[in-house]
Parts: C-alpha cells; sequence; structure tokens
C-alpha cells in the first residue's frame, strides 16, 4: 500500500511531455531476498498512462508485462528406447534461455500484439529463448526448444499469464507475477509495453534485485570464492554427523 501511494504521488508530481501515451511504472517491491526460509514470493506491479491528449476512441489500449531472469545457456538431451532401456540420444545446446520468464497481458497474446512486434520485441516465451541453430544430423530441432519451454512450465519457471494485467478506464493497470522458490540469483528485468491495434505505442523498463542473503549468501559465496575449502567444511560437517549418529546410535543400545 506504501508503495502505491508513493507512485500516486510521483503520478501527480511528474512533469508533461510531449508523447501521446506514456507509461508511468511502480513495483511492490524491486529487491527479492532468497534465505534459508524461502518458499517464493509475489511482486505487484502497477502503473499507469500518462497522456496530454483525451483517450483514442479507435482502438481499446492493451498492456504486456514481461518478467525475465537472468539468461544462460540450456543443453536439451532426447531420450530414446533401445533394446527396452531409455537412453540419452541426440542434444543441442539452446545458446540462451532465461532462468525464469512470465508474460502477463490483458487479452490474448494474438489480439494485444503483433507477431512483427512480438519478433522485434522479442516478447513471447518462444520469442525470448536464442538458439542460433543445431548440428545438421539433428531432426526437428525447434523440439529441443518446446522442451525446455515445456520443462521449466512445469517448474513454475515459464509462465503465460494472458487476462492476467487489469486495466481500469484505460488509464492504470496492475499485475502480480509469482516467484517461485527455484529462482536464480540476479537481475530480473521488467518490461512494459503499452499496444493499440497491436502496435507498440509506449515501453518502460526496469529491473528486480533478486539476491541470496544471510547463510544462504555466505554458503553461495564460500562454495564459489574459495571452493577447497568449502569442500574441507563439507567434508569435516559429513564426519562430524556419521561420528555423532554413531556415538548416539552406540549409547542407545547400550542403555
Amino acid at each position: 500500500m506504501r508503495a502505491m501511494l508513493a507512485f500516486l504521488a510521483a503520478l501527480m508530481l511528474a512533469p508533461h511531455t510531449a508523447a501521446g501515451e506514456e507509461v508511468v511504472l511502480g513495483l511492490s517491491s524491486d529487491k527479492v531476498s532468497i534465505t534459508t526460509s524461502f518458499n517464493g514470493s509475489e511482486i505487484l506491479i502497477f502503473g499507469a498512462v500518462k497522456r496530454e491528449k483525451p483517450i483514442p476512441a479507435d482502438a481499446p489500449l492493451e498492456v504486456v508485462i514481461t518478467v525475465a531472469g537472468p539468461e544462460f545457456p540450456a543443453l536439451v538431451r532426447r531420450k530414446e528406447k533401445k533394446f527396452g532401456i531409455w537412453i540419452n540420444a541426440a542434444s543441442v545446446e539452446v545458446d540462451s534461455a532465461p532462468s525464469f520468464y512470465a508474460v502477463a497481458t490483458t487479452g490474448p497474446m494474438d489480439q494485444v500484439l503483433t507477431r512483427v512486434e512480438d519478433l522485434r520485441r522479442k516478447i513471447s516465451v518462444e520469442r525470448v529463448i536464442r538458439s542460433v541453430g543445431a548440428p545438421a544430423d539433428i531432426e526437428n530441432a525447434a523440439s529441443f526448444t518446446e522442451a525446455v519451454i515445456r520443462i521449466r512450465q512445469s517448474q513454475k519457471l515459464y509462465q503465460h499469464l494472458e487476462g492476467q494485467v487489469a486495466l481500469d478506464e484505460q488509464t492504470l493497470f496492475r499485475t502480480a507475477i509469482k516467484l517461485p522458490a527455484n529462482l536464480t540469483e540476479g537481475d530480473y528485468v521488467t518490461r512494459i509495453f503499452l499496444t493499440r491495434n497491436g502496435e507498440v505505442v509506449s515501453s518502460y523498463k526496469t529491473s528486480i534485485d533478486v539476491r541470496k542473503v544471510g547463510l544462504e549468501r555466505w554458503l553461495y559465496a564460500l562454495a564459489h570464492e574459495n571452493a577447497p575449502l568449502y569442500g574441507l567444511m563439507s567434508l569435516a560437517i559429513a564426519i562430524l554427523a556419521g561420528w555423532g549418529a554413531s556415538t548416539a546410535f552406540r549409547l542407545l543400545r547400550n542403555s
């Protein structure tokens, strides 16, 4: 609520521009802290449309919101059944795929955005994944990209939220994006597009900082910056745990 009030105050004090329609954005939080008890979060994205002229009557305004996590290559393997056993067969490395991606719209994607704009802006899940090419001996290479999308959708890492952006009086919009527990640390780029007749008339971009904190942050930093020490510490903990369990079992048996 505090974030919403601050946003409305900023909107009233914002300087006027010559743009026909312009996005003014707010976030319930621009930081997400991953702790040992983190089980997911929800980010409220809200904003308004600032305009100098009356609302055009020829076509309704639509809103598209995307949230994208850090991008990494993804190795996809195809399994085949041979002699009654499932084994890894062909594999393709997708050049770049976001670790998390959510796209929310005010209506069906094919009505709020043209294919040309989607191709130019890389808005839909299919367009945001970059796969330059597959080996010549790979059949149906597109299925590997589809597999990445299917697997991550089942993990709630890819979300297609058609009709989940509320737009009031063609001016105020809002949506909520659920972030699952298995988030990758990094900057989550948030983009907002205003469209009319499927064409983008205004856009805005910001980011949400997702970081590990506390014990999670210390263990992560230790594992990546001082791997030998992390390995020795893990070994020592395992030995102590084994010794403690053995001692406890022996005492219980003798009692």
